[in-house]
C-alpha cells in the first residue's frame, strides 16, 4: 500500500498538512500518512507517532534547551522511516528539524519533498546549497521565493497559500460577531500574542499593558483574544487577573480567524496571524520578542527590512512593526488608536492586501498534492 512520510513542527504546518493530506486522498484514497502532526492532521487521516507539540520550540536559546528531547524523537522518526521506507516524505516547515532528517532520508534514496520554504531570503541563503542535497522538491507559498531555488537549480513549485482560497477575498465582520457573540456597536481590539507558550511568556505582557494604555488613552474597549488551547487559555487569564484585570476581554478557543474578522484592529505575534489578518483585511499592529541571544544573533543576520509577511508581500511598509524593545505599551497603543481613528488609510490598506490576496489566491491543496503524487510517480 502506497505511503507518505509526513512531518509538521508547528499549529501553521499541522494545518497545511491536514489540507495536503485531504487533498491527496480525493487522487489517492488509498495513500497511508505517518509522522509527526497536530489534531487536525489525524482527523485528515495521519498516523502520528510524535504530537506536534514535541517541536513547537522557537528560537535559537529555546531550541538548545530541547536539544536532547528533539534529537531523540529525530532519532526515532529517522529509524522508523529507514526501516519502513515510504514512497515520499514530505517535511512541512520547522526547517531545523526536517532538512537534517530530509537529508538522511534523501541520502538513503527515500525522495523527499519540503513545503514551505524557510526564510533564505532573509538571512539564511547560504543553505540553499545545502536544501540542494536534501530536497528532491521545493513548494512554496509565496511567488517571489522560486527564483532564489531557480539559482541553485533545486526543483520547485509555487503552489500558493491554502488560506488564501479558504478566506474570502470580502470579509464578513458583522457575521464573525454574530458567531462570536460580540456587539455590532463596540470597538474591538484583537489580542493574537501567538500559540506556543514561550511567545506567550514574551509578549502576553506587553499585550495586556498595550490593553491599558488604549482603555487609558480612548475610553472603554472592548478586548478579544484566542488561544489555542486550555492550557495557554487558562496561563493567559491568570496573566489577566496579575496585569489588567480592569479591561473588557473575551477570551476564545479554536477560533482564531473568527475573532480576528470580528475585530477592528488586531495586535499580533508576527508568523502566520499577520498572514491570516492580511486575508481578512483586518488593520494590524506587529510585535515580536525573543530571547536576548536570539535577538542579537538574528540581528546581525537578517538581510530584509521587514519581519511581518504582509510587508514582505508588499515590498514596502503597509503595517506597523514593533520587534524587541519597541514593544511597549505606549508605542503599540498609539498604533493601534491610529487605525482606529484613520478610515482613509484603513481602505488603502484593504485595497492593497485585496491585490495581495489575488495574488496568492491558487488552488493550493490540489497544486501540491499533484506535484507529491507526480514524485511519486516519477521514475527514479
Amino acid at each position: 500500500m502506497p505511503s507518505i512520510g509526513i512531518v509538521a513542527g508547528e499549529v501553521s504546518g499541522d494545518i497545511l498538512g491536514a489540507d495536503l493530506i485531504s487533498a491527496i486522498r480525493k487522487q489517492c484514497p488509498e495513500m497511508q500518512f505517518i509522522g509527526i502532526g497536530g489534531d487536525r492532521m489525524k482527523s485528515a487521516g495521519c498516523d502520528c507517532l510524535y504530537p506536534v507539540e514535541k517541536l513547537s520550540v522557537m528560537g535559537i536559546s529555546e531550541v538548545f534547551r530541547h536539544f536532547r528531547e528533539l534529537s531523540s524523537v529525530r532519532n526515532s522518526i529517522r529509524g522508523h522511516f529507514l526501516n519502513n521506507r515510504p514512497d515520499v516524505f514530505i517535511g512541512i516547515d520547522a526547517p531545523d528539524f526536517n532538512f537534517p532528517l530530509e537529508r538522511i532520508l534523501h541520502n538513503a534514496g527515500i525522495k523527499t519533498i519540503h513545503y514551505v520554504s524557510p526564510s533564505i531570503w532573509a538571512w539564511r541563503e547560504y543553505r540553499l546549497k545545502s536544501i540542494a542535497k536534501s530536497v528532491n522538491l521545493m513548494l512554496t507559498l509565496f511567488p517571489f521565493e522560486p527564483a532564489y531555488y531557480e539559482k541553485y537549480n533545486i526543483p520547485v513549485r509555487f503552489v500558493g497559500h491554502p488560506l488564501a482560497s479558504k478566506i474570502n477575498l470580502e470579509p464578513d465582520q458583522g457575521a464573525a460577531r454574530g458567531q462570536l457573540g460580540l456587539s455590532e456597536a463596540d470597538k474591538i481590539i484583537a489580542l493574537m500574542p501567538g500559540s506556543r507558550k514561550s511567545e506567550l511568556g514574551k509578549l502576553v505582557e506587553p499585550f495586556l499593558k498595550t490593553a491599558l494604555w488604549c482603555n487609558q488613552h480612548a475610553g472603554q474597549l472592548h478586548f478579544v483574544v484566542n488561544l489555542v488551547n486550555e492550557d495557554t487559555r487558562e496561563y493567559f487569564e491568570e496573566c489577566v487577573r496579575k496585569i489588567s484585570p480592569e479591561i473588557h476581554l473575551t477570551t476564545y478557543t479554536g477560533s482564531s480567524l473568527q475573532v480576528m474578522e470580528a475585530a477592528d484592529v488586531v495586535l499580533l505575534a508576527s508568523g502566520t496571524a499577520a498572514l491570516e489578518a492580511m486575508l481578512l483585511k483586518r488593520p494590524m499592529v506587529v510585535a515580536y520578542k525573543v530571547s536576548w541571544l536570539t535577538y542579537q544573533i538574528a540581528k546581525r543576520l537578517i538581510r530584509v527590512p521587514y519581519v511581518s509577511l504582509p510587508n514582505l508581500l508588499a515590498g514596502k511598509q503597509l503595517v506597523p512593526e514593533y520587534l524587541q524593545d519597541d514593544c511597549q505599551p505606549e508605542i503599540m497603543g498609539q498604533a493601534i488608536l491610529d487605525w482606529l481613528n484613520n478610515t482613509n488609510s484603513v481602505t488603502k490598506l484593504v485595497d492593497e492586501f485585496t491585490h495581495i490576496h489575488n495574488r496568492i489566491r491558487l488552488d493550493s491543496g490540489e497544486l501540491a498534492a499533484t506535484a507529491v503524487l507526480d514524485m511519486i510517480n516519477a521514475r527514479s
